[in-house]
């Protein structure tokens, strides 16, 4: 008990000077955040003989020294506290620190290689060190203290994380992917994780094509490697060099006996970005190699989307050529025969029928067809409701339309196709000119659902917003709604009567662009081009800056490309476009055809 008693006591006497220690910590700290150095100064020497205040205070302490030029004293503050904690990396290169600051850089530099060399075996105090000089702008030694204990430790693949990540921190992009690959050598089922990585990491397109440089030579060095051109194959897509992609993909195929999988795959993402001669080079080289195995049915079919997505696109749109796709159609579906990985084929023929052709009852019977056939696949069914709508919208039925777009609602809730569903009824409305009722439709959806269908939602609901918000009649954009209508059925020499009746009743129009931009696409779709490309400079010279320049400027440097075959021209506004517009949707597709115009894509030719 008395033992107990005089602990208390003695407790009671040392509580005081804790305190008053723990308030002088505060205090110097304080004089220091505020700049008055001398006071922070002497009460850091103070605390300075207390060891354990040593972590509270050093950084504060040894900047003081340092930057008053206080070399010597600095000097003897860290032999004393690096002989009390000589394990305690980071006071012993501040060490080094102070031998830079006093001019001795190569004192300095053979401290550090003696120190580096001290630690080399020890993967912690390496991290440690290294994160330190890093961190303190003394890169080079950072970089010395991996490669250094990577040699004495003979393993080539240790600390490629490490370095990894401070050849990007400090500008190296080439080195950064060879520490990346080198991870993957050792760590080949951690593709994804490393494709994540650079997927975050490199935001530029010189950093995708320095990886796709080094990878290129290690294909060649190691051409057992499999990881390599998989590897190969992402920085490709990400680049949008679908040509590459494939080539590659088709000897993985050949390769692993995968049988076409992976170059279906890359043939399906060329489609989907409207790369068709890319598209259609896999799906023929596909149905040319495996014409007895699954993946020939999907390839087929496939390749017959890309011809058409091609004629699609080819201005003026030449009904031949649409008659043509649809014979491969007829001709699939007679070889294949009618089941349900050959109705996308069925829906795809009702659409040129209906819209490329004008022959509605023809596609509005393949697609009722394809709707009553048993046990059909409800997402395909309800695909093809919402085409058949789209007909009757074409012929002047929009409540025929609404029926059916409210059935794919209601019997696929909150799945995407209903959210399209939605969307076209939101577009009913729209064309009605029922603003509201059509806004109330696209809040809903641009809350719920794909990134697609949410920004069409997002643009549509803008272009109303902006457009009645001063105008309480709403008669602008009545009309234009009208205008948009009468284009989406086909009926384009009214479509461009009522712009000119337009552009006199509504001059100075924020609807103005939008108008411009409608114009010149139907002169697109005519293959006149000169009208066209002048509508487009006058969106460019006066709405630059507004929702539609960008679309106006990357279209402008379509025309050039792909219909005037004037690619320098074309090439030129690219440029211009990559500068002008760095956050367009666009700036991907734009950077991919400017380096396909320049020729960093190789092909072969299309047959």
């Amino acid at each position: 008990m008395k033992k107990f008693l005089t602990t208390i006591f003695l407790y009671a006497l040392l509580l005081p000077l804790v305190a008053q220690t723990t308030d002088n910590v505060k205090l110097a700290n304080e004089y220091f955040n505020r700049r008055e150095y001398e006071k922070a100064r002497t009460l850091y020497e103070d605390l300075a003989r207390d060891f354990s205040k040593i972590p509270l205070i050093h950084n504060n302490y040894f900047f003081l020294l340092t930057t008053t030029g206080e070399y010597k004293e600095a000097e003897k503050y860290l032999d004393r506290i690096i002989k009390r904690f000589p394990g305690q990396v980071e006071f012993r290169i501040d060490l080094g620190r102070v031998y830079i600051a006093e001019g001795k850089e190569g004192t300095a530099d053979s401290y550090f290689n003696n120190l580096i060399d001290e630690i080399k075996t020890n993967s912690f105090l390496v991290r440690q060190a290294a994160n330190y000089f890093n961190s303190n702008l003394l890169p080079k030694y950072a970089e010395r203290t991996f490669l250094e204990s990577r040699k004495s430790v003979n393993n080539t693949a240790i600390y490629s994380l490490e370095l990894a990540n401070f050849y990007r921190v400090n500008g190296e992009p080439g080195k950064m992917v060879n520490e990346y690959l080198t991870y993957l050598d050792s760590n080949p089922g951690n593709a994804r994780y490393v494709k994540n990585i650079l997927q975050s990491l490199m935001q530029d397109n010189s950093e995708l094509e320095s990886l796709e440089a080094v990878l290129y030579n290690k294909i060649q060095e190691k051409p057992d490697n499999l990881v390599y051109p998989d590897l190969l194959i992402w920085a490709q897509l990400q680049l949008k060099n679908f040509y590459g992609a494939f080539v590659q993909a088709r000897a993985l195929d050949i390769r692993t006996g995968q049988e076409g999988i992976r170059t279906l795959e890359i043939g399906m993402i060329a489609l989907n970005n409207q790369d068709f001669n890319s598209a259609a080079r896999a799906f023929n080289w596909i149905i040319e190699t495996y014409p007895s195995k699954p993946v020939y049915i999907q390839a087929k079919i496939h390749l017959i989307e890309a011809y058409e997505m091609r004629v699609k696109n080819t201005f003026p749109i030449s009904k031949e050529e649409v008659r043509k796709v649809i014979e491969d159609y007829d001709l699939f579906l007679n070889e294949v025969g009618i089941d349900r990985s050959t109705l996308q084929a069925m829906r795809n023929k009702a659409i040129l029928h209906a819209f490329y052709l004008d022959e509605l009852d023809t596609a509005i019977s393949i697609l009722s067809q394809i709707i009553e056939i048993p046990r059909v696949n409800k997402e395909i069914q309800a695909q093809s409701k919402l085409d058949l709508g789209d007909i009757y919208l074409l012929s002047g039925q929009p409540w025929e339309s609404t029926l059916l777009y409210s059935q794919v609602e209601k019997d696929l809730k909150e799945s995407p196709i209903a959210y399209e569903a939605k969307l076209k009824n939101a577009k009913l409305s729209y064309y009605r000119g029922d603003f509201l009722l059509a806004q109330e439709h696209l809040d809903i959806i641009k809350k719920a659902t794909t990134r697609e269908i949410a920004n069409d939602a997002m643009a549509l609901s803008i272009l109303i917003k902006e457009n009645i918000a001063l105008d309480s009649t709403e008669a602008a954009m009545k009309a234009y709604a009208h205008i948009d209508l009468l284009l989406y059925q086909n009926k384009t020499e009214e479509g461009l009567q009522e712009i000119e009746q337009f552009k006199k009743s509504f001059q100075s129009h924020s609807l103005e662009d939008d108008i411009l931009y409608l114009q010149s696409g139907i002169y697109l779709k005519e293959a006149k081009f000169n009208e066209s490309i002048t509508l487009l400079e006058k969106i460019i010279e006066s709405h630059g800056f507004d929702v539609l320049g960008d679309d106006a400027m990357f279209t402008l440097a379509e025309i050039y490309e792909l219909h005037l075959n004037q690619p320098d021209k074309a090439q030129e506004i690219y440029l211009e476009f990559l500068t002008k517009y760095p956050g367009s949707v666009y700036v991907a597709e734009a950077r991919k055809r400017y380096r396909r115009i320049r020729g960093d894509f190789q092909e072969e030719p299309l047959n």
